[in-house]
């Protein structure tokens, strides 16, 4: 059997989890990092110690990936000293600088806006340890359940893309077949409720993902 490249099991994060229990579903559905919003202006906002009753909850070799958009040092610094960040991912228009001088693994959320050049967006982050690319509006960082165009994403660039962007129980088997990006990260579209997750919606999201995996890998 010819192995696709590049073989793998796509990962998945749970991205705006506000209550440990949903985290702990998450986690018992096989997903692989979970991400904790740390913009106030977010309704999926935690505070530090809602971030620390999740991660204490949270078994070993799960992934806890803090979001920040436009953080200032000094807060986001804060934030490290207090909880634990296995992987920082910069939401808003931080320079790679600004990303680097943390110390901790990171990824570049790269919104899709129209005409942008995604390689060259990416370039300038060399440093990142992946790329988030998500739905772009003109008034919201993420989390809006907007979905873009699959088709602009270039095919080289699969296995640096953590695909975002209005997916769904309903439309993630056509985004992977379509982009079959190394990652995928799901927020509003496993909700019952914003920051409220969907046991239902997470467990039937899952399951799309380890289907196409099975079915990848029996091609």
């Amino acid at each position: 059997m010819k192995i696709p490249y590049p073989c793998h099991r796509t990962r998945v994060k749970i991205c705006g989890l506000t209550r440990p229990g949903d985290a702990l579903k998450a986690v018992e559905l096989g997903v692989d990092a979970i991400g904790l919003v740390f913009y106030p202006p977010s309704p999926r906002h935690v505070t530090i110690e809602q971030a620390r009753a999740i991660v204490a909850g949270l078994p070993p070799f799960v992934t806890v990936v803090g979001l920040f958009v436009d953080e200032s040092t000094a807060s986001l610094r804060e934030v490290l000293a207090q909880v634990r960040i296995d992987v920082l991912q910069f939401h808003g228009d931080e320079d790679p600088a600004h990303c680097r001088a943390f110390g901790r693994p990171w990824i570049k959320a790269l919104r899709m806006k129209p005409g942008l050049d995604l390689a060259a967006a990416m370039a300038p982050y060399a440093g990142a340890g992946g790329f988030l690319v998500d739905a772009w509006q003109a008034d919201a960082a993420g989390g809006t359940g907007a979905t873009f165009d699959w088709r602009r994403l270039p095919a080289e660039l699969a296995h640096q893309v953590i695909l975002a962007g209005g997916l769904t129980p309903d439309n993630i088997g056509a985004a992977l077949r379509s982009v079959r990006p190394y990652a995928v990260d799901v927020s509003s579209g496993v909700e019952a409720g914003k920051g409220i997750k969907d046991a239902d919606r997470m467990t039937a999201f899952l399951k799309h993902v380890q289907r196409f995996d099975y079915e990848r890998l029996s091609d």
